[in-house]
């Protein structure tokens, strides 16, 4: 087991209405409890601020996640001796992975890793203008409950900067057509948004016996959805399966998303963005051209290849640099500030 240092441990900053409780019998009201590499705060769903303190006698490298395995930090060295300052804003909710799934623990729960993790201090607030980044996605997407598998979406929040944060709204086996119609999922969804949020839509994967016109249709109608709440849409087209043909192509059906009704999924996606004129991220091209680079045997590590001999959902490695992507394009397309993101 690694040794987790607590150089000091903290009071947690909260609004009046509320209380930090501490993670286990023994501690002071209003003080946050860490131990054994585990940080707990109860507080009620919402958004929060979330500033660390990393660093000890020796060097240091730290990282934290929380929730539903979610990556809310990479690695952050600190040299011996040194502290170094970061800050990061995190959606609590219940269920607080996929919104079918089980509702989890309530509160905000921080766990410390890295390959030599030492937290200093850490502070929690309520975050007062943030901006979220919904995700409206599959299995490809989604926090993923359990190891090897992880969705891209839950490594997305580890390159943002506090003041924007990401609320995971995707959930395993979904279509277009099950998304919208089930209460848990668009319903829940859709009154949440305030204007100024992006919506991050990427749904193909299950949408296997959907026809081209119901599957056009219901993208549009997520599109209305989000701009009748002033949100901002983006349309993503899906990752690509790990489907390589002779030449070490992923020139085909199955790899490219084309369902059983020889629909295009990204094709469909990219019309249904530039008539509607929507934000795109096409991530099929994008992960399709660092598959290829890869090769057959390298890109195995991207997905569940050797575990599962799964070859749609992706290991951490592989949602970890296809998040990284969708950062590039959020950059790119001046959806989300360069300020607000973390490189490298």
């Amino acid at each position: 087991m690694r040794r987790f240092t607590i150089a000091v441990l903290a009071a947690v900053t909260l609004s009046t209405a509320l209380s930090a409780v501490p993670a286990h019998a023994g501690g002071k009201p209003g003080l946050v409890q860490c131990a054994d590499g585990a940080c707990h705060f109860d507080v009620p769903p919402g958004t929060y601020d979330v500033r660390v303190v990393l660093g000890g006698k020796a060097a240091s490298a730290t990282s934290i996640s929380g929730e539903t395995r979610r990556s809310l930090l990479p690695e952050t060295a600190a040299p011996a001796g040194e502290r170094v300052t970061r800050s990061f804003t995190v959606n609590v909710r219940t269920p607080e992975g996929e919104p079918t799934g089980p509702d989890g623990t309530p509160g905000l729960d921080l766990r410390i890793g890295g390959s030599a993790p030492a937290l200093a201090g850490i502070q929690v607030t309520p975050a007062r203008h943030a901006r979220q980044i919904f995700l409206v996605g599959d299995s490809t997407v989604c926090d993923q409950p359990g190891d090897p598998y992880s969705g891209w979406g839950q490594q997305l929040p580890q390159y943002l900067r506090q003041g924007v944060s990401v609320a995971n709204y995707a959930d395993s086996g979904e279509s277009t057509v099950t998304y919208l119609g089930n209460p848990r999922l668009w319903a829940t969804v859709r009154p949440l948004i305030r204007p100024g949020d992006l919506v991050l839509v990427q749904l193909a994967h299950n949408d296997k016996t959907t026809d081209e016109a119901t599957y056009r249709a219901n993208l549009e109608t997520l599109v209305a959805g989000v701009r009748e709440r002033g949100g901002q849409p983006v349309l993503v087209t899906p990752i690509v399966r790990r489907w390589f043909n002779t030449d070490g192509t992923l020139n085909n059906g199955t790899a490219l998303l084309v369902n059983g009704l020889g629909v295009d999924h990204p094709a469909v996606t990219r019309s249904v963005a530039a008539a509607q004129d929507v934000p795109l991220i096409d991530l099929t091209a994008k992960t399709k051209a660092l598959v290829e680079s890869l090769g057959v045997e390298d890109s195995k590590a991207l997905y569940l290849s050797n575990e599962a001999r799964d070859n749609t959902h992706t290991s951490v490695r592989g949602a970890t640099a296809y998040a990284g992507l969708v950062r590039d394009e959020l950059v790119t397309r001046h959806l989300v500030p360069e300020g607000k993101v973390r490189v490298g």
